[in-house]
């Protein structure tokens, strides 16, 4: 019996699910300083919100500790004097005007015994977001952005990955700041259930003592919260801002210019650089050569210049070529490796020559000069 053949079996598979994420490639190179400097223009930068709101309550705090006193009285002189105003209006109708007065003297004498605080929270709020960020204006957030109006965009931004691990990291906020809220108020019960047998001062005591106690222990875990965030958020900002190898190189022709097209200009530049230097060739008094691969124009001209001028110079082909031009032109050619050398490498065209090559120079012109049986 014939042992029949296996039926060949292919798989199919999606190559691109092999790829690395990202339209440009792997993120793997460090960001240019035109990466953060554009990111900073467009308000990209690393900012912890919990070191400002740590600072903030912990100021606030602390201040409310030094000035309780003072808010204290302030209050009570407060309190008596717009119950005793009251008595004043008795002779004759309460009025809106009336009620006007008095809601207006309280407000101001709350707005007084807050004062130093809310100055001492805005300069803290300021102090604290130029301690992660330098001072720069930059109207870019402000600008409308079509995108965020898309509802699709939304959804995608609003179960992010980092949406919900905001979301986990104010959950577990929210249940350790009850905790510790609940741990200092179970032993505090028993003085604020009696309040109602203290005296005006001793209930705001007792208030105050407590609103700071809470206040400064919030502000103490709040400031624990701020040290490890602002780590993750320095590392997190440096992550966003690596660049692939693709972005390296676009940056790079934005800024610098594209290589091809530089290198296209170059050789326009050259090429243009050739004709002139070729126009000039035939002017020249002679051509030193290397012989075979270097090749030196120079003209001197004692009214135009002080020294003799390299008119033209090449390598290889080129100085093949200025030869040709030179003899087309009878323009005398002498053989000078040293002198050749020197020239080319030190001295560009239509520079005059150094002083350190007068002398050799001068041995060749008046060879040239004797050759062509004139004096100059």
């Amino acid at each position: 019996m014939q042992e029949g053949r296996l039926k060949p079996y292919y798989l199919s598979y999606n190559l691109q699910l092999f790829a690395k994420e990202g339209q440009d490639g792997e993120k793997t190179e460090e960001p240019t300083a035109k990466k953060l400097e554009d990111a900073r223009k467009k308000g990209q930068v690393m900012r912890s919100t919990e070191v400002v709101t740590a600072a903030t309550l912990l100021v606030f705090f602390l201040m409310l500790k030094v000035f309780v006193g003072f808010i204290g009285n302030r209050f009570i002189s407060s309190f008596h004097k717009t119950l005793g105003s009251i008595g004043d209006y008795t002779s004759e109708p309460f009025n809106t005007n009336m009620a006007r007065t008095i809601i207006r003297s309280s407000l101001w004498d709350i707005v007084v015994a807050a004062f130093p605080m809310m100055i001492a929270g805005f300069v803290v709020t300021i102090v604290s977001i130029l301690f992660q960020v330098k001072w720069k204006v930059t109207t870019e957030p402000l600008k409308p952005k079509f995108d965020k109006f898309n509802p699709v965009s939304g959804m995608k931004r609003l179960f992010s990955k980092d949406k919900i691990m905001d979301l986990l990291k104010s959950t577990a906020k929210v249940i350790i700041l009850a905790y510790v809220v609940y741990s200092y108020l179970k032993d505090q019960w028993p003085l604020i259930f009696k309040m109602y047998s203290y005296t005006l001062p001793q209930a705001i005591a007792v208030i105050g003592d407590t609103v700071i106690s809470v206040g400064i222990r919030i502000s103490l875990f709040f400031a624990a919260i701020a040290v490890f965030d602002l780590f993750y958020q320095k590392w997190k900002f440096h992550q966003d801002m690596m660049m692939s190898k693709q972005e390296v190189k676009d940056e790079y022709k934005n800024s610098e210019g594209d290589p091809k097209i530089k290198s296209q200009q170059r050789q326009r530049m050259q090429q243009a650089s050739q004709r002139r230097m070729m126009q000039d060739l035939p002017n020249a008094d002679v051509v030193i050569t290397n012989p075979t691969h270097l090749a030196v124009a120079i003209r001197y001209d004692k009214e135009a210049h002080e020294a003799p001028v390299v008119v033209a110079k090449g390598a290889d082909y080129l100085a093949q070529k200025i030869k040709d031009v030179a003899r087309a032109n009878a323009v005398e050619i002498v053989e000078n490796k040293p002198l050749a050398r020197m020239l080319y490498h030190n001295v560009e065209i239509g520079a005059e020559i150094p002083p350190e090559l007068y002398q050799m120079v001068a041995e060749v012109l008046a060879y040239v000069y004797s050759l062509q049986g004139r004096v100059n």
